[in-house]
């Protein structure tokens, strides 16, 4: 299936040299060129689009008011920013809007490979609907209570990069969205970062502080009003999870990168759960009906209404967003590890066995809902028992 893309900037010499640099890529994409965001939109009118690469700095119109316009028109498009390192303030407008930030000028290589990664991610995902709106997503709902603790410490002037990322930290939306931005290669890191503190030390205080306090890119609803749902029960949930999760991958592993992956994926398994509940309310009330009725996981309820669960939607999103390929798997396969490619312990087995021990102390679940056969394929059915210990009791 050819790709169709459409290449934003008011610069022709800079699209001139996109048409050069990705001419080995004619016969996989078709390539449009816009020179700038009012021309963009029109082109939209008469082309569907599977992604979008504007430059940031455009008269006119600027990347981030088209971004947000071709989020609101086109919810379906991927959405990625191609712009200079001097233009941080201009990025920051566009967090909400935009999936991933690439510097200028950018490798042909990382440029196609975001490109087919993405459009990859979108061609998995089969029903339109629930696609349109993970596409669309911008913000995911934190705890209020930790956002206004957020907001008073970047207010104050002794505030310091540890506070702040464990503060992130204890989030998932706050997590997530950290992460997205400081993978992005905008900011030209040589690796992955899984670690919220480590993500605010790298970004510092002068990035972290208008993307909170003027961007707001951290809060949008106070109360979900969600029966059957508790957005500070999701949070300490998956703390939990996540804590569990890299005592397991610590008694395991000794690689630093999976341990740390494994509380990162661990912390963010269940943000498919607040994009439903964010966006579907009804029909997701309808799952934790269903969910209730018939005895079964919520999970399973939500292949009955949606075709698709929290745990796919949720590794959709953190695709889009490129965050490492550990975590996002780990979120897509939590409930399900053997459909995950690649079958030996990772931050994927120490999810779902963290996140069935903690369902199990908590919820009524039990022990035995770990897929047998997956943990003896990796090699740790033997060590269930004694990780029970490992769960620390939940606050709420």
């Amino acid at each position: 299936m050819t790709m169709k893309i459409l290449f934003v900037d008011d610069e022709m010499n800079v699209l001139a040299g996109l048409k050069r640099m990705l001419r080995t890529q004619r016969d996989e994409w078709e390539m449009h060129f816009a020179g700038g965001g009012h021309a963009a939109l029109e082109l939209m009118k008469q082309h569907t689009f599977d992604v979008v690469v504007s430059d940031m700095r455009m008269p006119g119109m600027d990347g981030a008011e088209l971004l947000t316009r071709v989020s609101e028109l086109y919810p379906n498009t991927v959405r990625l920013v191609l712009s200079g390192q001097s233009e941080h303030e201009k990025i920051f407008r566009a967090v909400g809007p935009a999936h991933q930030f690439m510097s200028k000028p950018c490798d042909p290589e990382v440029l196609i490979g975001t490109i087919q990664r993405a459009c990859a991610l979108q061609n998995r995902m089969q029903d339109e609907s629930l696609r349109r709106i993970v596409t669309q997503v911008k913000f995911l709902p934190c705890l209020p209570s930790i956002y206004r603790d957020l907001v008073t410490k970047l207010k104050s002037d002794d505030s310091s990069l540890d506070e702040i990322g464990e503060m992130i930290g204890s989030d998932i939306s706050m997590t997530a969205k950290v992460l997205q931005l400081v993978n992005s290669s905008f900011f030209g890191l040589p690796q992955h970062v899984s670690c919220p503190n480590h993500a605010v030390s790298l970004l510092g205080l002068n990035v972290i502080r208008p993307i909170v306090l003027t961007v707001g890119a951290f809060s949008q609803f106070d109360d979900l009003e969600l029966e059957g749902f508790s957005l500070e029960k999701a949070i300490y949930h998956s703390l939990g999870v996540a804590t569990t999760a890299r005592k397991i991958a610590a008694a395991k592993s000794s690689v630093s990168n999976l341990v740390d992956d494994a509380f990162i994926a661990g912390m963010v398994h269940d943000i498919g759960k607040l994009i439903l509940a964010a966006n579907l309310r009804d029909a997701y009330e309808t799952a934790f009906e269903i969910s209730r009725f018939e005895a079964i996981p919520l999970w399973q309820a939500e292949l009955k209404v949606f075709g698709t669960t929290h745990a796919e939607i949720g590794a959709h999103l953190l695709g889009l967003w490129n965050l490492p390929n550990p975590i996002v798997e780990a979120v897509a396969f939590h409930h399900q590890p053997r459909e995950a490619t690649h079958i030996e312990f990772s931050p994927l087995t120490a999810v779902h066995i963290a996140n069935v021990l903690h369902h199990a102390q908590y919820d009524d679940a039990r022990t035995s809902d770990c897929d047998a056969r997956y943990l003896d394929s990796v090699g740790v059915s033997g060590d269930i028992k004694a990780w029970e210990s490992l769960v620390e009791k939940e606050l709420v």
